[in-house]
């Protein structure tokens, strides 16, 4: 089957299309288009409460270039999920209404156990010999402006956590000045110690034996590491991470001006002022949990709308 997903993000707005098949150990997916486009439609919804009229419209011209591109493809099935920004805001319903003018599919707004569920579906379908033998596996998903962090194994999902934190709700709530100040980085390194607390205790719990990490933050960071000057997600997924990297590129990231910072990362310029907030929560996550490393996932919550929609229509 032909299947495609979209998901709207608080940062960026992405599609996958896909075609599917389900196989006795699983499904197996053979990635047609993977696109993300950064339209920022949670700008400032931390602080008003609504959808700002022009990230609407960046969101919209997307969405419709999307759709152009299923017709093309002959899309048999399409999930749209909407995730934090849409959670959260005001006039949220008249944006709801008109995605689905355009996309066909009324959008499922995702609870934060929703958004965790479909994300860990997601980054452990493929995993093979990267599967630890024993132990639960940790997923922690960094998007614009919430952080879900799954453990699970197999299938079964253990513990699901979602806390209201992420790259573009961190940068616009502590990180004003350009470059950051010593004491704008402190305020914020305190809240996510704060803010996480409760999910690190818990999860450390568990001991997890193998620690994936989602979304821009991540795939930048690991895209940045192996000098790559164009997005490749081939070289970025299954890539790994280390505790002391992220270190040296938070504090690399936070030093430099965004200009500056837009010519250093290279692959993904538009998230030059967010970065710095989302590496935070990352390198918050791992110093909490005492990981040395993590692996690195491009399959993330696409993949697991895509496997979710096959397996309602075949009633599974």
């Amino acid at each position: 089957m032909k299947a495609a997903a979209v998901d709207i993000g608080t940062n960026s707005v992405r599609l996958l299309v896909a075609d599917i098949e389900r196989r006795d150990e699983g499904f197996s997916l053979s990635t047609l288009h993977r696109l993300m486009s950064i339209t920022r439609l949670g700008e400032g919804v931390d602080e008003e409460g609504r959808l700002r009229p022009s990230a609407v419209e960046r969101t919209l011209d997307v969405l419709r270039d999307y759709r152009r591109l299923m017709d093309e493809e002959g899309v048999e099935d399409l999930q749209v999920a909407a995730t934090s920004a849409v959670r959260e805001a005001g006039n949220a319903g008249l944006f709801r209404r008109r995605v689905e003018e355009i996309t066909g599919k009324e959008p499922r707004v995702l609870s934060g156990e929703e958004e965790a569920r479909l994300s860990f579906l997601g980054a452990t379908y493929d995993l093979g010999g990267l599967r630890p033998r024993s132990g639960p596996v940790l997923v922690a998903d960094i998007g614009g402006g919430s952080t879900e962090v799954i453990l699970g194994e197999g299938e079964e999902i253990r513990e699901v956590f979602s806390v209201d934190v992420g790259c573009v709700r961190m940068s616009e709530r502590f990180l004003r000045s350009d470059p950051p100040t010593h004491e704008e980085r402190e305020r914020m390194e305190r809240f996510l110690e704060k803010a996480l607390s409760p999910v690190v205790e818990k999860v450390k719990g568990y001991g997890p034996a193998l620690m994936i990490g989602l979304a821009g933050t991540v795939t930048t960071l690991s895209g940045i590491k192996l000098g790559l000057p164009a997005y490749d997600g081939e070289a970025i997924h299954h890539s790994w991470l280390t505790s002391r990297e992220v270190e040296g590129l938070y504090e690399r990231l936070l030093a430099l001006p965004v200009e500056e910072r837009r010519r250093f990362m290279r692959l993904e310029p538009g998230r030059a002022d967010v970065i710095a907030g989302g590496t935070a929560v990352l390198l918050a996550l791992l110093r909490g949990l005492g990981q040395e490393r993590l692996l690195v996932s491009e399959k993330d919550i696409l993949d697991g709308l895509v496997i979710d929609l096959c397996r309602g229509r075949r009633g599974a």
